[in-house]
């Protein structure tokens, strides 16, 4: 997108580029549409965490993918159960008292 400036030099010390910006809304997009965010929510995120929670995301619905295409084919998606090994203690005040 072509501006015209007033100065003969072209700016490109200040502000985000067109295509940085279109990057971001598109992330700001991808919240809204797949996550639910409402774009204040999105908007108001450190750049960092915006990322995380977009790459966080992606891996979300790629997994849910490969198990509605694996339920599609007739096969058990690969699922983790809880054991003595992998299972979270249970805090004191949840406990059973003996």
């Amino acid at each position: 997108m072509l501006r015209k400036w007033r100065c003969r030099f072209r700016r490109t010390f200040f502000g985000l580029t067109d295509d940085y910006m279109e990057h971001i809304y598109e992330q700001f997009f991808f919240l809204k549409y797949s996550g639910g965010w409402s774009f204040l929510e999105a908007y108001n995120l450190p750049i960092g965490l915006r990322k995380w929670f977009v790459e966080r995301l992606v891996k979300q619905l790629e997994t849910e993918q490969e198990a509605y295409k694996a339920a599609s084919r007739g096969q058990s998606p690969t699922t983790q159960t809880l054991g003595a090994h992998n299972q979270p203690p249970i805090p004191d005040q949840f406990a059973r008292k003996k």
